[in-house]
């Protein structure tokens, strides 16, 4: 079984600045394209776990989100770096598109993306992390067992939270990854 990394899309890997799906809005948070790099080079899948309500928002298409995920692939490649699978939940309770506009287990919290990916990919989740800039991004990581290190705003990293103890913290993916790999 395989090691893996379970990573938040918006606001841990790129810029989000509320419901991105158009390649052309793609932009990197600093160093997240060195951490999935090394992350490949230590041996780990990286999947992308990813919750997409603007589908069933009506804000754009399954498509769309899939034309994203290439440009991010294009993007990488370019730089050695990669991400192994992406899986993406495009459901909300709230939506106005009719097929989407459910409650489902596949919205993270929901673990399905996790165990689909842990399946998919062979990983064993006690050799996993998770990294996302939600509490609700990691949570189902951290019950397969994997360690999940919750991203927090410079000015917050060093202060206590009891509401996130589980977590780990760093102020992005690159110090993130750098502190799981020590």
């Amino acid at each position: 079984m395989n090691p893996g990394a379970f990573l938040d899309r918006d606001g841990t890997i790129n810029i989000d600045p509320g419901y991105v799906a158009s390649p052309d809005q793609l932009e990197f948070v600093p160093g997240a394209i060195e951490a999935i790099l090394d992350l490949n080079r230590h041996g780990y899948l990286v999947a992308v776990i990813t919750n997409q309500s603007g589908v069933a928002r009506g804000f754009h298409s399954e498509a769309d989100v899939k034309a994203f995920h290439a440009e991010m692939s294009r993007q990488l490649d370019l730089a050695g770096a990669r991400i192994d699978r992406f899986y993406y939940c495009p459901h909300h309770e709230d939506g106005t598109v009719v097929r989407y506009a459910i409650s489902c287990n596949c919205r993270k919290p929901g673990a399905d993306l996790y165990r689909k990916a842990i399946s998919d990919l062979d990983l064993d989740p006690k050799r996993c992390i998770a990294v996302g800039d939600k509490p609700g991004d990691i949570i189902p990581a951290i019950e397969f067992g994997a360690v999940g290190v919750l991203i927090v705003p410079p000015e917050r990293v060093d202060q206590p939270a009891p509401d996130e103890s589980p977590f780990r913290r760093a102020v992005d993916l690159r110090a993130a990854v750098e502190q799981l790999l020590a």
